[in-house]
């Protein structure tokens, strides 16, 4: 009887080592973030008759054990698959494009079983895995290197602009410049690559200002490409192209997203409109004052003043609901998460581990950035759902998968032997 004691023992050690090197402070926030998101989804949901909150459980829990299996299992096989997922995810955007279902002004969905899915969601854990896969490869110390990447990075950001879904390609930009730096990309070209962007928006807003930031890119051009003369000419081109064909794509977005990229700035030129969901989120999370009016009683989540509010705009109900304090909170357990994610990083026991945590780190960041930014009106407001606090399908599933993998790469970094 003793000894099936001892080999059940055994068993269960042998079972139970194939978790026993992985970030439980991570896997705690996240599951505490998911548990919370449902409950205050819930509040939003109060007065509607809507029973999404449940269902947010139930695929958190459902990305719970696909994290804890991927976490079991070696990462590093990725490496030799990373071509097949990606063509699987481009195939998947080019489905979408072709008979994807049109909700919200976006053709971004796929119905299966019923069902609802969202592949760009699922694009930024494959891009991540990608990238890791070629940065490991070969570092972003040259500029072919970066091409490389660059060029392998256009194709799913494309498919994802033209759905149109501009939040997620806005996404797709960040993993790749927090990855590339990390890849050893010189600070200095990641600089040069984001400056088309801000050159489209600079032509057609404040002339003068875009003739500055071209002399200024021109400059670190001028001090940081090897070929300076012919590099520092190419970046004033780009730029000026750049500058030129701003008007032609803001003419591919939709009125909808034209009105997000403009009105955070002046919500009140159309109060009833466009500028509607900014202006009841700055009320809502200014009523919250320091503790909150209390769980299930604020006024502009209950009366459902701000439409969205259990998808983009949940930041707000934390505000109203749970006042400074509650809101702080929920940044202070994103930032511990940025942490977590940043320490695996560092103690990835190679390059692709160690990449594969600052891509998801980049995507996080990015977003949470972003959506609180635009509740409280310090950015557009592009749609991004809030990680593991708003209610979304895909994005929850597709969070949790993405920490697997960070989870796996803790699970088989060297263990520390102490003498």
């Amino acid at each position: 009887m003793l000894q099936r004691t001892y080999k059940e023992i055994n068993e269960w050690r042998n079972w139970w080592s194939g978790w026993q090197n992985m970030d439980f402070s991570l896997l705690l926030l996240v599951m505490g973030l998911t548990l919370f998101g449902g409950l205050i989804i819930h509040t939003t949901e109060l007065r509607q008759g809507i029973i999404d909150w449940w269902q947010h459980w139930v695929i958190g829990a459902v990305g719970l054990v696909l994290a804890l299996i991927i976490a079991r299992c070696r990462y590093e096989f990725l490496i030799q698959w990373h071509w097949i997922t990606y063509a699987i995810t481009n195939i998947a955007l080019i489905t979408v494009t072709i008979i994807g279902h049109t909700a919200k002004g976006a053709q971004s969905w796929l119905r299966i079983g019923g069902l609802n899915l969202q592949p760009s969601e699922f694009a930024k854990v494959a891009l991540i895995i990608t990238m890791a896969a070629l940065l490991h490869e070969r570092p972003a110390s040259t500029l072919n290197a970066i091409f490389r990447v660059l060029a392998v990075t256009c194709v799913p950001w494309a498919l994802v602009f033209l759905e149109p879904d501009l939040g997620t390609s806005l996404v797709f930009g960040a993993i790749t410049l927090g990855m590339l730096y990390w890849g050893n990309a010189h600070p200095g070209w990641l600089l040069l690559m984001a400056s088309p962007l801000l050159s489209a928006v600079l032509y057609n807003l404040y002339l003068p200002g875009w003739l500055i930031w071209v002399c200024l890119m021109c400059m670190v051009a001028w001090f940081t490409l090897p070929w300076n003369k012919i590099g520092t000419l190419i970046i004033f081109l780009i730029n000026g192209v750049a500058g030129a064909a701003g008007g032609f794509l803001w003419n591919l977005l939709e009125d909808y997203q034209k009105a997000r990229l403009l009105l955070f700035l002046n919500p009140e030129q159309d109060p009833l409109g466009g500028g509607y969901h900014l202006i009841q989120s700055r009320i809502a999370i200014g009523a919250g004052e320091l503790w909150g009016r209390g769980l299930f009683n604020g006024t502009q989540t209950q009366l459902d003043f701000i439409p969205e509010q259990h998808t983009d705009f949940i930041f707000c109900a934390v505000g109203e609901e749970l006042g400074f304090i509650g809101a702080i909170s929920v940044l202070i357990v994103f930032w511990l998460v940025c942490l977590r994610l940043i320490i695996i990083a560092q103690n990835a026991k190679e390059n692709f581990g160690s990449l594969l945590a600052v891509g998801v780190l980049s995507m996080i960041a990015f977003q949470v950035f972003v959506n609180i930014g635009m509740t409280v009106g310090l950015s557009p407001i592009t749609g991004l759902p809030l990680p593991w606090l708003s209610y979304g399908r895909s994005a929850l599933l597709a969070n949790f998968l993405a920490i697997g993998l960070v989870e796996s790469v803790a699970n088989h970094r060297p263990r520390r032997h102490f003498n």
